[in-house]
Order: C-alpha cells, then sequence, then structure tokens
C-alpha cells in the first residue's frame, strides 16, 4: 500500500451542503480573506487601479503542457479584466528540473504570478494557484504557504486541472468569469485528467484540444507556447490550431506521434501490470502518454525512461482504465526520488548525465508496481 503524501494537502472540498465544513474549507483554500468577493475592495487594498497601463505582469506556468498554458490564459484574462486592463503580460515557461526550479530574476514583474507549478517563497511571488500534490520542495515552503495572508495564494490538490481550480476561485472570490472561455477550461479539465472515454480517443487526436496538447508539448522551445497562451485569452481552440504558425510545427510533429506508436510497441516490455520501456537511444524525448494503454489495455502501471536536451526523466503513469484498481499513489512513489506529480501519475528528473541511475530508478519503481 502506498504511504501517505509527506506533503501539505489543504483545501480539500467536503460535502455540498455543510456550511460550516464548506467555510473553514474556503479558508483554508482561499487564504484568510473569508468572504471578500468585491474587485473593487481588492483594487484599493493592493494600492493600483485598473486605469493603470504601466504594469507588467509576469506570469511563471509549467511549460509545454495544456493546462500550464491554459492556466496561463485563464489567470492573465482575469488579472487583465479585473485590475489592469493595458497591463503587459510576460510569460516564463517551467520545467521540472534535478537543479534549483527557481531564482530572483524570474519575479521581475510589478505582480509575479506562478501558475500549474511549485510554490516558492520568493518575498516578489504576488499570486500563485496549484493542484499538485508534490507542489511544496521542501516541508519549509508549504509553512510559508499556510503562514501567508495575501489572499492570493491558492491550493487544492483535489482538482483534476488548475485552469479548473482558477477559474472557480476567481468566480467564487471575485464574482469572475469569462463565458467565451469555458470550451478551455473543460478541455484542461479532460486533458489533465485523463477524462478521456478511452485510449484510442486520447491517441487519435480527433478534437482541436487534443492536436493543440500534442503542438505545446512537443514544440521546440517556449515562443510557440507563449503564442499560444496569448490566443487562448480569446479565441476558440480550433481558431488556434488553424493558424500557420500553429500548423507548422502542428504537422510534422503530428508524423512523429504515429511513428512513436510503433517505437512505444517495439520498445515495451509487459509483466504482472506493469508496461516498461526505454527510449533513451531513440530519440524520442516526449510522447503521447496513453499510449501504452492503447496498446497494451491490460497493463495498470507505465514506467518509462527518456532524455531530453536538459534532463534525463523517469516517466511513471496509470491506466484511466485499468482492468483493475489503482492501488499505489505514484506522486508519493515519485517523492521519494526527488520527484513528485498526481496520485496516479508522476516523474522524476535526473541532470542529463545522470541516465544509467534513472535507469536503475526506474527499474526499482517497476518492481515495486509489480507487486
Amino acid at each position: 500500500m502506498a504511504r501517505e503524501a509527506s506533503g501539505p494537502r489543504w483545501g480539500k472540498r467536503g460535502k455540498v451542503g455543510d456550511k460550516a465544513g464548506d467555510e473553514a474549507r474556503e479558508a483554508a483554500r482561499f487564504g484568510q480573506w473569508g468572504c471578500l468577493r468585491s474587485a473593487s475592495l481588492l483594487r484599493q487594498s493592493s494600492g493600483f487601479s485598473a486605469s493603470e497601463s504601466d504594469m507588467r505582469i509576469r506570469v511563471l506556468h509549467h511549460d509545454h503542457c495544456f493546462d500550464g498554458a491554459a492556466s496561463a490564459a485563464y489567470f492573465s484574462r482575469f488579472y487583465r479584466d479585473t485590475f489592469a486592463p493595458d497591463a503587459e503580460f510576460l510569460y516564463t515557461g517551467m520545467a521540472h528540473k534535478a537543479s534549483q526550479l527557481f531564482d530572483d530574476s524570474m519575479f521581475d514583474g510589478d505582480e509575479n504570478a506562478i501558475v500549474d507549478f511549485k510554490y516558492s517563497p520568493h518575498p516578489n511571488l504576488t499570486w500563485w494557484f496549484d493542484h499538485h500534490q508534490s507542489a511544496f520542495l521542501r516541508p519549509e515552503d508549504g509553512e510559508h504557504f499556510r503562514r501567508d495572508t495575501s489572499g492570493k495564494k491558492f491550493y487544492d490538490p483535489e482538482y483534476r486541472s488548475c485552469t479548473k481550480f482558477i477559474a472557480d476561485v476567481v468566480r467564487q472570490r471575485w464574482g469572475y468569469h469569462a463565458a467565451d472561455l469555458e470550451e478551455l477550461v473543460k478541455w484542461a479539465d479532460i486533458i489533465d485528467g485523463a477524462q478521456y472515454a478511452s485510449a484510442k480517443e486520447a491517441v487519435e487526436l480527433g478534437a482541436p484540444a487534443m492536436k493543440l496538447t500534442l503542438t505545446i508539448e512537443g514544440s521546440k522551445g517556449s515562443d510557440l507556447v507563449q503564442q499560444i497562451i496569448r490566443h487562448m485569452m480569446s479565441e476558440s481552440l480550433e481558431q488556434i490550431i488553424s493558424r500557420p504558425e500553429v500548423q507548422e510545427v502542428y504537422k510534422p510533429l503530428y508524423e512523429r506521434h504515429l511513428r512513436s506508436i510503433g517505437i512505444i510497441q517495439r520498445k515495451s516490455v509487459y509483466r504482472d501490470g506493469v508496461l516498461f520501456f526505454d527510449l533513451v537511444e531513440e530519440g524520442l524525448d516526449g510522447y503521447n502518454k496513453f499510449i501504452p494503454y492503447y496498446l497494451f489495455p491490460e497493463s495498470v502501471y507505465t514506467v518509462s525512461v527518456s532524455v531530453s536536451s536538459f534532463r534525463a526523466k523517469v516517466s511513471v503513469g496509470s491506466n484511466p482504465w485499468a482492468p483493475r484498481p489503482v492501488t499505489h499513489n505514484l506522486a508519493t512513489i515519485c517523492e521519494r526520488y526527488g520527484g513528485g506529480g498526481h496520485p496516479r501519475v508522476g516523474a522524476i528528473s535526473f541532470e542529463t548525465h545522470q541516465v544509467e541511475e534513472a535507469r536503475r530508478v526506474a527499474a526499482e519503481i517497476a518492481e515495486e508496481l509489480r507487486s
């Protein structure tokens, strides 16, 4: 049996209609500001007005991730519409690395936000939203978050997607709702929560959101992802994927996606409910995480090793359509090796020269999952 998560788990949601419990959970999830919902009061307390045009808002987000991009877009839209219509938004994509994640130069805005990524106790961080079990690099970071009284830092690991979490928080706290972004919120929840009807649907990429996911996850650098974030603030997913600059990147990625199905089938070893494959020698640093279950529907867990330009990586996943119960908390397992994630999917990052160590850890985890 997987052990309990070592990190803080504030913000659990309880039964609907339990008013006292709801208020207590709201205080835990939404900070110390109680039921404050007025944007005008927040503007006064924050010391700025919506007419300011020279504000720079730095948004750090989970890079190469649909939910990370959608979270950045929804937060930016909320902030622009509620506080500063003419603010300049600057984006920094964050990746889980073996080395330190944050440095001072990242927090250079008048306001600085982190969405869908780990917490930072940096004094210049003003907004934070996350839903990962492994949200805190160190226990003291969790304590720092619990002591925060800004009313702008939010955490709830019960949410499937950070985008939905942000949408719910800003609606409940500030009365903000972007009706034209409901498609974005819906698909972020489907994609990050693996709410597809089948592995076939997840792998065949029929919907614009799934094509965008492939593009966001597979594009090199962060420039295109940041362009997509800006488009997500006001355009439909169909409009975005149809853009020539997006199609130019999507088409070769789709061809690679088709090739990756054959590679994973060839490299996979299945035993006792666990599928293992090593992609280090294949030049494939990313893949659709549902391909293994499309090819091996009887599998319960997958463990893989890959390498990219900046890290070696062990990925651990579970089959959303598993033929038997998923009993291991994968985030908890990954945390033991310095990684993290969600209960049903996790990862561990290593330095690029630590491929053999990544392989050793992957084999160890695979054996644990088989037990």
